[in-house]
């Protein structure tokens, strides 16, 4: 199995580059496959789901080494369970389900430091409007401020619980909908909103200094 592709050192995938969803009907075919004992199905999968996989374990790590190593072990495990897969979701949710669980284990281990970029910021409503219009003076105008705010967004993300940040990583930078991160977490579709809307109040809060 080839390791994850490599990523630049800044967040990848944001919500405007995630592709579609890949055909649900294409991986049940792959995963009676691999269940039936064709390992080359298996590589078909890993192939298919390894960039976005390791888009999303990155974006949580920050870490490209420990994306590496974890979306190896994320494939490790579906593999050792592919045979337990019911087709009750999609294999692309229960593959991100799996790399996610993965991901937030190792973060409780090591508490790690997760990078967010400011410009990912994604939600309707002045406020955001207010954060694009930052973004984008600091940006040209003032460097080292825009720096000055990166660190301090950093550390307000390191504040929120790991099941906040997840949720923000998954729907900020990956562009998964509510009802995709509802089956990957196993929680219902207000609790992600909820989620959502807390841990970017308390973003918000910790930044307000630089929004006034």
């Amino acid at each position: 199995m080839a390791d994850a592709s490599t990523a630049s050192s800044s967040v990848v995938a944001s919500r405007n580059q995630v592709a579609e969803n890949p055909s649900a009907s294409d991986d049940a075919v792959l995963v009676k496959r691999v269940q039936a004992g064709e390992m080359a199905a298996f590589d078909q999968l890993v192939s298919k789901y390894r960039e976005r996989l390791f888009s999303v374990v990155y974006n949580l790590t920050s870490n490209r080494d420990d994306a590496n190593d974890l979306t190896q072990e994320a494939f490790i495990r579906a593999f050792r369970s592919i045979s337990k897969f019911k087709g009750k979701s999609s294999f692309f949710t229960w593959l991100y389900r799996i790399a996610v669980n993965t991901t937030i284990t190792h973060l409780k281990r090591s508490r790690k430091r997760r990078f967010f970029s400011f410009e990912q910021m994604d939600e309707e409503g002045p406020a955001s409007a207010k954060l694009e219009s930052l973004a984008s003076r600091a940006k040209t105008d003032k460097p080292t401020y825009m720096r000055e705010l990166q660190e301090k967004l950093n550390d307000a993300l390191q504040k929120l619980s790991v099941k906040h940040r997840t949720v923000v990583v998954l729907y900020e930078i990956e562009g998964l909908s509510h009802q995709e991160i509802a089956e990957i977490t196993k929680t219902s579709e207000g609790t992600v909103r909820s989620r959502l809307h807390y841990a970017k109040q308390q973003l918000r809060e910790t930044l307000k200094d630089y929004l006034e």
